[in-house]
């Protein structure tokens, strides 16, 4: 059960207990100010099968930071393909506490690179502090980031709708339970892809996006898959080939026709220009890239390039979803449905409707606690 904003005054997080931050003793920390950890198990609606691994749940940590009467929500979502587990999250937060207390938020493009300092490879830790300081800073100036940003959520895509490789007939399950969804994005990279992909046909003509997940590790698979893709109208496939591959993707994207979008191969801005002769577009997630702040720079250094931008996601509630739809006008594919595919969301924040991304003019994240 997630705790309360009273009892996150007293979190137990993994790993031992983060305590009470008030009254410290330390030197220069700020009257009132209040850092919190903890983390929250979400149950899947489904067992969710990537081309890497099966899981039935996730382990997240949250940040609840609170100065002047006003809080910030953060959220990590620790992947294994990136070396982060929720303990050595909650260890990087912690080491990131003491910036936190006597620094001025309203500084946070100075402050993250601060804790960029002793969050170096848990970005997913770096992105829950980013949240959780803009979430403060929204919430201090009244506004949504949305605003912050200059941004109209009106232009807010349409986000695509992820199904988990699975059995034929539990794809079609899935994919009629996913009917409200103009899109699809559908997983792929084991051995019964042709038969997941007929099960998806079976059920829907609905445009599809197909990821790869680094599953196909021979060009030439590779290439004789997404030949076939073409004639059963994917937009577009993620990371066919692992990452490191990129020789072979730049030889793949001579002989298809279907855009070919950078995952794994991409976390942070400075990776971009080095893609750009074998993708046609990358996919920034927060967690991946440390935070918003890089992530609006990763998508101004894509658009530079001339180059697609997609958003995306992990598995995590509404307010790491919530945090990146507030970018969502800026991108060409939005795929942020990690709150949908969870049944114990403790969050509120962007809703959608019909597969689009409504933001809400609540300040900050705009994301608010459910009643237990």
């Amino acid at each position: 059960m997630l705790l309360s904003r009273r009892q996150w005054l007293k979190v137990a997080a993994v790993g031992g207990t983060w305590p009470a931050l008030t009254g410290w003793s330390a030197s220069g920390a700020r009257a009132g100010t209040r850092v919190t950890v903890g983390t929250k198990r979400l149950t899947l609606r489904h067992t969710w099968t990537i081309a890497r691994n099966s899981s039935d749940f996730k382990d997240n940590v949250f940040v609840h930071i609170e100065r002047d009467g006003i809080y910030g929500w953060g959220e990590a979502a620790p992947n294994v393909r990136y070396d982060e587990t929720p303990q050595q999250t909650v260890t990087a937060l912690e080491r990131a506490a003491s910036i936190l207390e006597s620094a001025d938020w309203l500084d946070y493009a100075d402050l993250r690179r601060r804790w960029e300092g002793v969050t170096e490879g848990q970005s997913c830790a770096a992105a829950a502090l980013d949240m959780a300081v803009l979430d403060w800073v929204g919430c201090k100036l009244g506004v949504p980031l949305y605003r912050l940003w200059g941004l109209d959520r009106s232009k807010a895509p349409v986000t695509s709708f992820s199904i988990g490789i699975d059995s034929p007939d539990v794809v079609r399950r899935k994919v009629r339970e996913a009917v409200e969804f103009p899109i699809l994005k559908i997983k792929v990279g084991r051995e019964n892809d042709e038969e997941i992909l007929a099960a998806v046909r079976d059920v829907t003509d609905c445009p599809l996006r197909v990821d790869a997940n680094e599953g196909w590790r021979d060009k030439a698979v590779a290439l004789e898959k997404i030949l076939r893709l073409q004639d059963l109208g994917v937009e577009l496939i993620e990371q066919p080939l692992p990452a490191g591959m990129l020789d072979e993707t730049a030889w793949l994207r001579q002989r298809v026709d279907i855009p070919i979008i950078a995952d794994e191969a991409v976390k942070r801005a400075e990776d971009i220009p080095r893609l750009a002769h074998a993708y046609d577009g990358v996919n920034i997630k927060l967690m991946k890239a440390g935070g918003i702040q890089e992530a609006i720079q990763m998508i101004h250094v894509t658009r530079a390039l001339g180059m697609k931008v997609m958003l995306g996601c992990m598995i995590a509630s509404s307010v790491a979803i919530t945090a990146a739809a507030h970018l969502s006008p800026l991108v060409d594919y939005a795929d942020l449905d990690g709150h949908l595919l969870i049944d114990n969301d403790p969050f509120t924040g962007v809703t959608v409707k019909a597969g689009r991304l409504l933001l809400t003019d609540r300040p900050g994240l705009g994301v608010t606690e459910r009643a237990e």
